[in-house]
């Protein structure tokens, strides 16, 4: 029986060519397209700051185990250090 994966003949007889693609272009139109779909009016910076306040909102009003989890966390690395490392009130 043959073995299932032959080994490829090499060197300039062997009749294989190198093969390569340049996916640049296929970038660049995969980001315009994304880009035309966000729209005009997407405003990042905006977003980063919604973003912000909604973690900020997330983390507020803990009670006091709730704020020991949240330290431990912060702590451990799980979730970023914000402001004086404690959740805001």
């Amino acid at each position: 029986m043959a073995p299932q994966n032959p080994s490829l003949p090499t060197g300039p007889a062997s009749g294989l060519v190198e093969f390569s693609v340049d996916l640049t272009a296929q970038e660049v139109l995969r980001q315009a397209q994304v880009l035309t779909a966000l729209g005009p009016d997407w405003d990042p910076m905006e977003v980063m700051r919604q973003e912000e306040a909604a973690y900020a909102l997330l983390y507020s009003g803990l009670d006091e185990r709730q704020q020991r989890v949240y330290d431990d966390l912060v702590a451990a690395g799980v979730l970023p250090r914000r402001g004086d490392g404690r959740a805001a009130a």
